[in-house]
């Protein structure tokens, strides 16, 4: 069997602040180190399962997993790949199975500090066919039109509760929940723990098909600035809804991600 595993950081345990998420912040290697190790349990529990395993860095410059700390064997995704895929560069229909690792709440939430769907400073939230989406939602829309299912996700309390609600059958791993501003959190080497064995557990079994891609997809971005809401509606096929909202349909997921990154650079 083949594996991808889509990482982020702001889901990791211990993360707490954006400086953490950041070159130059405070405690941000200690925030790379603790994704690398939970990023390597996915892989050891992944590998004791008989996988081949790829992973892909998809927080920031997308350069933060320390391949040192990677099983032998692993194939590791570094910086950005010039194409709509984003945190799931790399992924195609080959792949039997996908982990996320280090997932956070969405832009539209009160469960984390870091809570944020995309680029931080692009939207107040995100909607996929009328409901918030979350970076996983993003992604995992994504893998389905590939026909590959999502196994697995570690992050915060509340995107556990939101992508199991999401995507039933959906194995989750708890690293924190946040309060107010701050985040309550577990210990690292029970998290590393728990990744591996459910990992492990998850793909020793018979895996799960992919849900069904729906047969189109609406997606409304409420941008923080109007300037840019304004630009993303020329973007062929979308409209205006108000000052700060734009909306885009698309007939599957790979071109309403095209749409997301144009209409996002503009």
């Amino acid at each position: 069997m083949k594996i991808f595993i889509s990482a982020d950081i702001e889901g990791i345990t211990g993360v707490t602040s954006w400086a953490s998420t950041c070159y130059g912040g405070k405690d941000y290697d200690a925030a790379c180190r603790q994704m690398s190790l939970e990023v390597a349990a996915a892989c050891r529990g992944a590998i004791a399962a008989g996988c081949q395993v790829v992973v892909k860095d998809g927080h920031e410059d997308a350069m933060n997993i320390d391949p040192d700390v990677l099983p032998r064997g692993v194939e590791l995704i570094r910086g950005w790949m010039s194409d709509p895929f984003s945190m799931m560069g790399g992924l195609d229909d080959t792949y039997d199975g996908i982990l996320y690792i280090g997932y956070h709440s969405g832009a539209w939430t009160d469960t984390s500090p870091l809570k944020h769907t995309g680029e931080d400073y692009l939207y107040n939230w995100v909607k996929v066919n009328g409901e918030y989406a979350s970076e996983f939602t993003l992604n995992s829309i994504l893998a389905d039109q590939f026909g590959v299912p999502s196994l697995l996700l570690s992050g915060d309390r509340g995107i556990c509760t939101d992508a199991a609600a999401q995507y039933p059958g959906l194995v989750t791993v708890e690293t924190k929940h946040g309060v107010g501003n701050a985040t309550w959190n577990r210990h690292p080497q029970e998290v590393i723990e728990e990744i591996e064995a459910e990992t492990a557990r998850i793909l020793s079994q018979p895996l799960p098909k992919a849900k069904a891609a729906a047969e189109k997809y609406t997606m409304e971005l409420c941008f923080k600035d109007f300037q840019r809401a304004k630009s993303a509606a020329w973007y062929p096929g979308a409209e205006r809804i108000d000052k700060y909202t734009v909306s885009i349909t698309e007939s599957n997921a790979l071109d309403l991600a095209v749409a997301r990154m144009f209409m996002c650079g503009a």
